[in-house]
C-alpha cells in the first residue's frame, strides 16, 4: 500500500506498506528518521513515543496504515531548524542524555507535559513519565532537566507575555 502522511510538518509518502509495518519502522527505515528508537516493540519502553496527531504514541504500537492522512511529529519535529527546542536544549544541560536511547521518548513525553501543565509538581512529572524506562540513571538528572525546561518556558513565556503587553501600551 501507499501511505500518505505529514511528517513534521511535510508531506510524505511511503510505497509498498506491509499491512503489519510500524509507524516506527516506516518513520525510521524508509524517511531516515531515527530519532525515535526501537527498544522493546511492545510499547513498555516509551523509546518510540511521537505525537500522532497531537497526542503522544508508542510508534511500534501503530500500524503504518493507520497513519494515513495523518499528523506524525517526532523528536526531530521538535527543533527549530537548527535550534534545539527547550526541553531539548535542558536535557543535554541537565546531563539528562547518557546512552541516548530513551531520550527521545522522554523528551516528547516531556515536551506534552509542559504544554499541558506548564509547572508540573515532581509527583506530575513522576505519572507523565512513568511509561518510559531508562535503564542508564536513577532518573535525577531527568527529573532536572524537565524541571529546567518547565522554568525555561514559564520565563520565555511571562517575557513574550510582557513584550504583547508592552506593545499594547504604545499603540
Amino acid at each position: 500500500m501507499r501511505l500518505k502522511f505529514t511528517v513534521n510538518g511535510q508531506p510524505h509518502e511511503a510505497d509498498d506498506v506491509w499491512e503489519g509495518e510500524s509507524l516506527l519502522y516506516v518513520l525510521r527505515e524508509r524517511l531516515g528518521l531515527a530519532g525515535s528508537k526501537n527498544a522493546c516493540e511492545q510499547g513498555e519502553c516509551g523509546s518510540c513515543t511521537v505525537y500522532l496527531d497531537g497526542v503522544p504514541a508508542c510508534s511500534c504500537l501503530v500500524a503504518a496504515g493507520q497513519a494515513e492522512g495523518r499528523e506524525v511529529r517526532t523528536v526531530e519535529g521538535l527543533a527549530d531548524g537548527a535550534k534545539l527546542d527547550e526541553v531539548q536544549e535542558a536535557f543535554v544541560e541537565a546531563g539528562a542524555v547518557q546512552c541516548g536511547f530513551c531520550t527521545p521518548g522522554l523528551v516528547v513525553q516531556t515536551h506534552d507535559l509542559l504544554e499541558r501543565k506548564p509547572n508540573p509538581s515532581d509527583a506530575e512529572i513522576r505519572e507523565s513519565l512513568a511509561g518510559n524506562l531508562c535503564r542508564c540513571t536513577g532518573y535525577e538528572k531527568i527529573m532536572d532537566a524537565v524541571r529546567l525546561a518547565a522554568q525555561r518556558k514559564r520565563t520565555q513565556g511571562k517575557a513574550a507575555h510582557g513584550k504583547a503587553t508592552q506593545g499594547k501600551a504604545h499603540a
